[in-house]
């Protein structure tokens, strides 16, 4: 017997053994690759929560005509998710628009940067237990460990997008909130709508929509704020500083175009979602060039949804604020006050900005728009009768001392959660959205890009 037919006979049977495996691993994986083309978008391979809003596809022209008329079962009413951030003696300030916002179907996260004691957000997180309305839902998270946030720095930037990954994950990365947009807010900022009409008014509306104010021309801000580099002390600082520059610049990028607008946003889900997941990398990439950027919360969001083929189509070129500026705009615009009453109503922006703390304005707010008692949620349809059986005294305070009538209706089970009662407020955003997605501004002011830029 040949003495080499044994490991002849062996090679041939592992090199058979090897070639099958290896044509069953291909065979395997072209069976997976046909499968996944036929089930899955892109976006599902990066773990996209299962309770996400299904996108809508926007109208091939301008969105007009989803207002008025829907042959599909009307979804129910949107839900909101609110980042109210403050810093250093904001914290009063952020509770009253807290209860001015509030809603049982929203979310809420209310962040006072570092700057601000640690009583201060202890009180702020004490006052929200111990509200009858506030802890009854569970919807309302104080952020404990703060972020160290520096004007005009990229931290403003981080903790927009620490705020959203947390609505997405929830506490402990568990399931987030179930919300369609997100919308981030200052302590200077109050709502001029209920939310009953904010929900009734995006009801009507493609949950794509981003309404995000942006421009291509950013003109003195190339050679100001784009080619100077900058380091923001807060990345790595325990206490706040001023801004660092070093001595080089930069030429301005050419893989992506820069866009700016107000840091003042109401973002749908879907972007969120690719701002966090950033599946073609553009988010990151982006982020990291603006991580030494001047202004950054006033370009970074712009220049991912307009250089994004999957959102730049999504856009709505407005903040859906009113704010009052200089013209030409100087850093800081006005702070709003009784002359502005009439101005602010015929904007029909839902939100309006910038206002000092206990401003009498606010409180003509919460009696004529919001209907809001002092230290109560501005209640809705999803109160019940509760809310209007209540006498109300000339000061705006309650018969009933300080329990808030609303809070019967979160015990209860909130079985009027799904109810809206729109008002005036509705009507006046209504004609805002209505004009912003017309045929003359809605395609023609989305993303262009100037030959400057």
């Amino acid at each position: 017997m040949d003495s080499h037919a044994v490991p002849r006979a062996a090679a041939a049977i592992d090199l058979r053994w090897l070639l099958s495996v290896a044509a069953g691993a291909v065979t395997a994986l072209l069976l997976l690759l046909a499968t996944s083309s036929l089930q899955l978008r892109p976006a599902s391979l990066f773990l996209t929560p299962p309770h996400s809003t299904p996108r809508r596809a926007l109208p091939p022209l301008f969105v007009e005509s989803t207002l008025s008329s829907s042959s599909s079962p009307s979804p129910p009413p949107p839900r909101f998710a609110y980042l109210i951030s403050g810093s250093a003696g904001d914290a009063s300030m952020m509770r009253r628009c807290l209860l001015a916002l509030y809603h049982p179907r929203n979310s809420y996260i209310l962040h006072l940067d570092a700057e601000a004691p640690d009583t201060d957000r202890a009180e702020l997180a004490a006052f929200v237990a111990a509200h009858p309305v506030l802890s009854a839902s569970g919807n309302v998270r104080v952020i404990e460990k703060a972020n160290l946030v520096t004007y005009r720095g990229p931290t403003m930037v981080t903790t927009t997008l620490h705020a959203a990954a947390t609505f997405l994950w929830g506490q402990g990365g568990g399931r987030g909130a179930d919300w369609d947009w997100f919308i981030n807010l200052s302590a200077s900022d109050y709502p001029l709508v209920t939310q009953d009409d904010l929900m009734h008014v995006f009801s009507t509306l493609p949950r794509d929509l981003n309404f995000i104010d942006h421009t291509s021309d950013i003109g003195w801000k190339a050679f100001a704020r784009a080619m100077p580099m900058i380091v923001d002390p807060g990345l790595y600082m325990k206490t706040k500083g001023e801004l660092f520059w070093t001595p080089e610049r930069r030429s301005l990028p050419t893989a992506f175009k820069l866009f700016t607008g107000s840091a003042w946003m109401v973002l749908s889900r879907p972007f969120v979602e690719y701002l966090i997941w950033g599946w073609d990398n553009l988010p990151r990439t982006v982020l990291m060039y603006y991580a030494n950027f001047i202004s950054s919360p006033e370009g970074y969001f712009h220049t991912v949804a307009c250089n994004a083929d999957a959102f730049k189509n999504t856009t709505v070129n407005h903040d859906l604020h009113f704010i009052s500026w200089d013209n030409p705009p100087m850093q800081h615009p006005h702070f709003l006050a009784d002359a502005d009453w009439d101005p602010m109503l015929a904007s029909g922006a839902p939100f309006a900005r910038k206002f000092r703390r206990d401003e009498p304005v606010l409180d003509r707010v919460d009696a004529e728009i919001l209907s809001r008692r002092p230290g109560m949620v501005a209640p809705g349809a999803w109160c019940g009768a509760a809310a209007s059986a209540v006498a109300v005294d000339g000061n705006g305070t309650t018969n009933a001392g300080e329990v808030d009538p609303c809070a019967a209706a979160v015990v209860n089970g909130g079985e009027t959660a799904l109810m809206l009662r729109p008002g005036p407020g509705a009507e006046r955003l209504q004609r805002l959205v209505t004009s912003l997605l017309s045929e003359e501004n809605f395609r023609p002011r989305q993303c262009n890009v100037t030959e400057a830029n």
